[in-house]
């Protein structure tokens, strides 16, 4: 489980074949092989360190439904470790499993802060509601506004600034992560 907080954003090294290698400084201060960490919101297991920079593999069903298998060397990544069970609950409960994949359609603003707008798929909109939560590319952020099938987060200056969002343009791809628990309401009422 993570919070949404981002702790570092990575450089990619090594992408392709199912794999990548993600160069850091603070998640390898007690990161271990078997380890779960989140990149760009998605949960993947550590499966080898380097000199800092660990390396991941990338199953079929996480390329289908991720921006993973289009990194390339150079792209920033957020990373997030999973969450201590003496950690504080900062964000909002983030499993890492990625519901689908949005387009940044606008991100603008005065310095002081941005909006960020995202195309969402149709399947997902219904998930998404207005002061809800949601995870875009793994950051805890609350949807301000909502039409048909688009939404819109307000981004403070440091969340830009520490995160992957600084390098992201409109057409970008970015990970989504819905509210578990609209899913869970969703598969328990028609039995009611």
């Amino acid at each position: 489980m993570f919070t949404g907080i981002v702790e570092e954003v990575g450089v990619v090294k090594e992408a392709g074949d199912h794999r990548l290698m993600v160069g850091a400084a603070t998640v390898m201060s007690d990161l271990a092989v078997s380890d779960s960490i989140a990149v760009n919101g998605a949960c993947l297991t550590v499966v080898g360190t380097a000199a800092s920079a660990f390396i991941l593999e990338l199953s079929e069903e996480t390329i289908a439904r991720t921006n993973l298998g289009l990194l390339k060397p150079g792209e920033l990544v957020n990373l997030e470790r999973a969450l201590a069970a003496n950690g504080r609950m900062g964000g909002h409960i983030v499993q890492g499993h990625v519901d689908s994949v949005g387009t940044v359609l606008k991100l603008d603003g005065p310095p002081e802060g941005c909006v960020l707008t995202v195309g969402v798929p149709d399947p997902l909109a219904r998930y998404i509601v207005e002061k809800g939560f949601i995870a875009v590319e793994g950051i805890s952020l609350t949807v301000a506004d909502l039409r048909d099938s688009e939404f819109s987060v307000a981004v403070i200056p440091y969340t830009l600034a520490q995160t992957n969002l600084r390098s992201h343009r409109p057409g970008n791809a970015v990970n989504l992560e819905v509210d578990i628990l609209a899913k869970y309401v969703e598969r328990l009422l028609p039995g009611r």
